[in-house]
């Protein structure tokens, strides 16, 4: 925060929660969230990066631990894969997709234990001079809902090549109340509610999670500012936190790599 300004929680917790938004072009409609882009790319790539990095020096003897560490999130997510989807080769694209999905989406949720003040406050305020960047991208509605609005555009590009474009439109018209053209509007209806509940449902649950998780472990380290013993209990319930947001942090991934799968399946099935 600025030097000499009083802290009180609204301003903490309204400084930390705010945005590096750059505006394109003339006016504020259009703005890009520098932090939250940068933060997820350098993430895709260190993630991306790992994996091919273990790839690249796979043994076929004794695995290392971190070899062994990948060979086994590699049959955890295939297993899911195979689980749900049966409509050709899952390693063409499903299962990586759903295992970068998983990795990424991992990653930038765990951003969360790291101390903001720290990261915020000492890294970018003091030594790079940015006096705002929140460092968890999935705490980020832009975010989630680009995440799910990619994994809905794949499912219309399943749709389309598995039926044609033709097969598409019929299906929107034509299901799931038949193809009586007394029916065309309420199956159009009901597929365009469908449509849009998967993205919001998909990015929302996500970014509810990650929020929430973000505003708790700020009200923990307001409560480290009030003295010794404020110090004293938040580090022993941001301990606590912390632990239980390891599970919230590797089930929220689960879940959105589970709904991908799920969402790319549909787009192979037949109504």
């Amino acid at each position: 925060m600025a030097a000499g300004q009083e802290l009180t929680p609204t301003s903490y917790i309204g400084h930390h929660l705010s945005f590096n938004a750059q505006a394109v072009g003339s006016g504020d409609f259009w703005t890009l969230h520098v932090d939250t882009l940068l933060t997820a790319v350098f993430l895709g790539v260190v993630s991306i990066g790992f994996l091919w990095s273990v790839v690249r020096g796979a043994t076929s003897g004794v695995p290392g631990r971190t070899q062994a560490f990948v060979e086994l999130l590699f049959e955890f997510v295939d297993e899911q894969v195979k689980g749900i989807f049966h409509h050709g080769d899952r390693h063409a694209f499903i299962a990586p997709a759903a295992l970068t999905v998983f990795v990424w989406v991992t990653l930038m949720n765990a951003m969360d234990f790291l101390p903001i003040d720290w990261l915020s406050g000492v890294l970018f305020e003091n030594l790079l001079h940015v006096h705002a960047w929140r460092p968890v991208p999935t705490a980020d509605v832009n975010t989630t809902f680009a995440l799910a609005l990619s994994v809905l555009l794949l499912m219309i590009f399943f749709h389309v090549r598995v039926k044609g474009i033709g097969g598409w439109i019929h299906e929107l018209f034509c299901a799931p109340f038949g193809s009586n053209p007394l029916l065309w509007p309420a199956n159009l209806l009901f597929n365009f509610v469908e449509y849009v509940s998967k993205p919001l449902s998909h990015s929302l649950r996500l970014f509810g999670n990650m929020y929430a998780g973000e505003i708790i472990f700020l009200l923990l380290w307001l409560w480290a500012a009030t003295g010794l013993v404020g110090t004293v209990f938040a580090a022993v319930l941001g301990l606590g936190w912390a632990i239980f947001h390891i599970l919230i942090v590797l089930l929220q991934a689960y879940i959105f790599m589970m709904l991908t799968i799920v969402y790319f399946t549909m787009g192979y099935e037949h109504h």
